[in-house]
């Protein structure tokens, strides 16, 4: 592995973790949203993480975990077209293949379990019965997974830090 194998390795996981957290923070900005363009309401999001194809072996792109999950049915795929804003317009640097391996953002996943009904006959939202359906985001949960992101992108900070400094201390070397 070379130096310019161990930034992009370092760069693919700081691009994976802020995808991440732009989720995450999605998931909290709308954790009392009751209704949706898709209708009904908000549905946690969650960001699917594969290794880079050479770092995979030719094994499947989703790992043991991922594949439990869609196998069980937890989590259903969302449409291209429902994507959020800040997941469509983020570059495709996400997909792109480099030969070092590393992390890349495979699919943003909504959760299809349901939320929590309270009984409220006067909010806008309530259905026949007066229960209205809240967001299934649940606020301890998003907060671990951000502070999760946070340290992991923290040591990717600190991987790449020391591969720079590496790489300096190698030029100087070659100097002397």
């Amino acid at each position: 592995m070379n130096i310019f194998n161990a930034f992009r390795t370092s760069a693919s996981a700081l691009t994976a973790q802020r995808m991440r957290l732009d989720t995450i923070a999605n998931n909290v900005a709308n954790v009392e949203t009751t209704r949706t363009d898709e209708g009904g309401a908000f549905k946690k999001q969650t960001v699917v993480f594969s290794s880079r194809a050479s770092e995979n072996n030719g094994l499947p792109r989703f790992g043991p975990m991922q594949q439990v999950i869609k196998n069980a049915g937890g989590f259903g795929r969302i449409p291209d077209l429902a994507l959020p804003s800040f997941v469509k317009n983020r570059p495709q640097m996400f997909n792109q293949s480099v030969s070092s391996g590393g992390v890349e953002v495979v699919d943003v996943n909504v959760d299809v379990e349901p939320g929590a009904r309270m009984y409220n006959p006067g909010h806008p939202d309530a259905d026949a019965q007066g229960y209205v359906t809240f967001p299934n985001v649940n606020l301890v949960t998003e907060m671990t997974d951000m502070l999760s992101a946070t340290r992991a992108y923290e040591a990717n900070v600190t991987v790449l830090n020391s591969a720079k400094q590496m790489a300096v201390k190698a030029l100087e070397i070659g100097r002397g």
